[in-house]
């Protein structure tokens, strides 16, 4: 099994602010799968994947990534960890301003031997002719295959997608969604896509239901629509 989590919890505060956000969340994913983890507001689903990606510290539990156990690892072990395996997409891109297509996917192309082509992964992504502007130049779309594209550049091993289509309009949510879709089959990526979009999980090969901080269903679809064919995005 790729992924490993179990009895996984994770509060915050302490005393009259203390707030217990996910109570023993166990599950798995294999290599390759795409899996949407989905929930309501404060159903944990962003904590889990924060906890996945090493950006929060569990208070308990497991979760083993390639054999590799996180829980208890230091700051520098962790960043090491994220370096080797890990790749971020998040709602609001977060590009560098400044910095133009091509320069924003470098950022990440540095922190690893062996990065994707990065002709190769803009032809892709639809990026080659916009390779040379910056941010401020783009539409909403172009910037999440930015995003996409800088944080596949490193060729992660598992890729964590928190509401990647959240800031985006329908049509251009069904682009992103295909555009990864294209990824898992070409590079083989395991993703983890927290969304709050009911229709995202039709497409991929396993949910994850979270509510109030526990698991309510956990399951393989026993056949995917196409990103192409999806409904009410």
């Amino acid at each position: 099994m790729y992924l490993e989590v179990k009895d996984v919890k994770k509060s915050y505060g302490s005393d009259a602010g203390y707030t217990q956000v996910l109570k023993g969340v166990t599950t798995s994913v294999e290599k390759g799968e795409m899996c949407v983890i989905q929930g309501t507001s404060g159903s944990g689903k962003s904590t889990l994947l924060n906890c996945i990606g090493g950006l929060d510290i569990m208070d308990s539990g497991s979760v083993k990534v390639d054999g590799t156990e996180i829980f208890g690892l230091k700051a520098d072990a962790l960043a090491k960890y994220r370096k080797a395996n890990l790749g971020f997409i998040f709602q609001f891109y977060n590009l560098v301003p400044n910095l133009t297509v091509e320069e924003n996917i470098q950022v990440c192309e540095y922190l690893t031997d062996k990065p994707l082509d990065m002709n190769e992964l803009l032809d892709t992504l639809g990026l080659t002719e916009h390779r040379k502007k910056f941010p401020s130049q783009l539409s909403g779309g172009q910037q999440q295959r930015c995003a996409i594209a800088r944080a596949l550049i490193k060729n992660p091993k598992l890729l964590l997608c928190d509401e990647p289509t959240g800031a985006l309009d329908s049509r251009t949510s069904r682009d992103i969604l295909v555009l990864l879709e294209q990824v898992n089959r070409k590079y083989g990526t395991t993703m983890l896509i927290v969304t709050h979009n009911n229709a995202i999980k039709n497409m991929v090969h396993k949910v994850i239901i979270l509510k109030d901080g526990l698991i309510k269903k956990d399951y393989y679809n026993e056949t995917l629509i196409p990103a192409a064919e999806l409904e009410d995005l």
